[in-house]
């Protein structure tokens, strides 16, 4: 303060830059781990003859293990320092990049991407609240929130093309050993390039709240992501009510500790709560929309796999260009705005989206698409900037990891849940369609999915199969129509909820903590 008049944040200079850029690539690699495996999995079962069992586990223990840790890690960041759990993560996921690419069974494999979660979930947090560290004036922690968020997009994106490159020419094995330099550069620089910062009020880590978060985390995702493969069973339900209860004894000892693994208190800051409300709901929809989007653009439209990907190209350009930029829209009209009005575009994009789907336009689907980019991407970074900046210092690192967790969640929630409720309209909507001219067991494959009516046309090649196959596919559309109108209607509500919410706290000294 001088003569009562506040000084400003200082302005970031070349080294807090470089710090972001090599964040950056660190939230890239994270991301690929994500999407490069498919590629490589017909190379993988030629090799280890993994059994049906492995195959899937090979598949899904990292984004577990990325679950089931991101809130243990975000808060032992805060304890012992965020660069130090950044590095300590940095080394091992190095390591377990290793052990994945000279893999010699598919136990092997399967516990060396364990590892890769386990290490993976070091660096979404502690990414996330050293951006918040580096960056004190709130027009560039925008910006550097923006381009951290970016990183994340494009490594879905670069993920299978650096994955087909490297299978075209390399062992499969590659797909993992390119995580390893870009760890070690971090590991180098990051001393000299990145604050560190604890929490100086924090005591020992809690073991048993750690695992409890775990026990309530990772059932309730491995439910979600199995209706998500084979549709809802009363069986699903088992590890779900595990989660729940487990989640109440979390819950109960963490009001109990005089030093919790997760401050119950950040739930009591409105802005905090209803951001990561938006966060979770935005993160949902747009999962579940746009894995209805890749199978609608093949199996109604007809389009071969090749040509969907390039006709989706255009919304994932408009993504990109959209996370790079959304920090001028923060800055420009600032969080609430921004949240607001992107719910607002978000719903219209799900609306064309959902007529279009209905009356199986392709130019609709894609207008739609890039309508839902343009409103979900500044206000999901706003949302993500607003959870860190309105709790304090201090929690940064459990806040991330909370922000992230949320993702993490709403992904597998909105593909389980808005796939269950598309296949169930499916369902009825082909009970009384005419199949007698099927042979026996085709038909509950035809009944079942739009995929199996598909496949089943193919192998007839008859002209009995048009008037039928058309039915499947309006079926189809249907259910994607009716999950974009629940889309549409639940982002209209959280807007006025949120207009609400925002509108009662003083937004003007939100943002600004993670900056003290």
């Amino acid at each position: 303060m001088q003569d009562g008049t506040p000084v400003p944040p200082q302005l970031a200079g070349r080294r807090e830059w470089i710090g972001l850029g090599i964040l950056s690539i660190a939230c890239l690699i994270y991301s690929m781990d994500l999407s490069v495996l498919f590629l490589a999995m017909p190379a993988i079962v030629s090799e280890l003859d993994p059994s049906a069992a492995e195959l899937l586990w090979i598949n899904d223990i990292y984004g577990f293990m990325v679950a089931g840790f991101l809130v243990t890690m975000g808060t032992l960041g805060d304890r012992i320092g965020r660069r130090k759990v950044l590095l300590i993560g940095a080394a091992g996921f190095g390591a377990a990049s290793i052990l994945a690419a000279f893999s010699t069974s598919a136990l092997m494999l399967i516990v060396a991407r364990a590892l890769l979660g386990v290490a993976g979930a070091t660096i979404a947090p502690s990414t996330l609240s050293l951006v918040v560290n580096l960056f004190r004036n709130e027009a560039e922690r925008n910006r550097a929130i923006g381009i951290w968020g970016t990183a994340f997009a494009l490594g879905g994106l670069v993920g299978p093309l650096i994955g087909g490159v490297l299978l075209q020419y390399f062992h499969w094995g590659s797909v993992f050993l390119i995580n390893v330099p870009v760890m070690l550069i971090l590991i180098v620089l990051a001393p000299f390039l990145l604050p560190e910062y604890r929490s100086e009020k924090s005591g020992p880590l809690d073991l048993i709240s750690v695992g409890l978060s775990l026990a309530t985390v990772l059932p309730v995702i491995y439910a979600f992501k199995q209706i998500a493969t084979d549709g809802f069973q009363a069986v699903h339900g088992l590890p779900i009510a595990l989660g729940i209860a487990v989640g109440t004894l979390f819950v109960r000892r963490q009001r109990r500790l005089a030093d919790p693994l997760i401050d119950l208190a950040l739930f009591r800051i409105p802005a905090f709560s209803a951001s990561l409300l938006v966060n979770l709901a935005g993160v949902f929809f747009v999962f579940g929309i746009f894995l209805y989007q890749n199978l609608f653009l093949q199996l109604v439209l007809g389009l071969s796999p090749l040509d969907a990907a390039l006709w989706s190209v255009v919304p994932g350009l408009v993504f990109t260009v959209m996370s790079l930029q959304a920090y001028r829209i923060t800055n420009r009209f600032g969080a609430v705005r921004t949240v607001l009005f992107g719910l607002l575009i978000y719903a219209a994009g799900t609306t064309v989206m959902g007529l279009s789907a209905y009356g199986q336009n392709l130019y609709g689907i894609l207008a739609g698409s890039m309508l839902i980019a343009i409103g979900f991407v500044p206000c999901i970074l706003t949302t993500t900037g607003l959870i860190v900046g309105t709790s304090p210092p201090e929690r940064a690192g459990a806040a991330s990891a909370m922000s992230e967790t949320s993702a993490e969640f709403g992904g597998a929630l909105g593909v389980a849940l808005l796939g269950s409720l598309g296949s169930l309209v499916y369902r009825v909507a082909m009970q009384d369609v005419d199949l007698t001219v099927l042979p026996g067991p085709s038909v509950e494959s035809v009944r079942a999915t739009l995929a199996g009516a598909v496949d089943t046309a193919k192998l007839l090649g008859s002209e009995t199969s048009q008037l039928w196959l058309a039915q499947a596919r309006d079926g189809f559309s249907l259910g994607f129509a009716i999950c974009c109108g629940l889309a549409t209607v639940t982002l209209l509500a959280l807007a006025l909820i949120a207009g609400r919410v925002y509108g009662r706290t003083d937004m003007a000294s939100a943002g600004h903590h993670a900056g003290h």
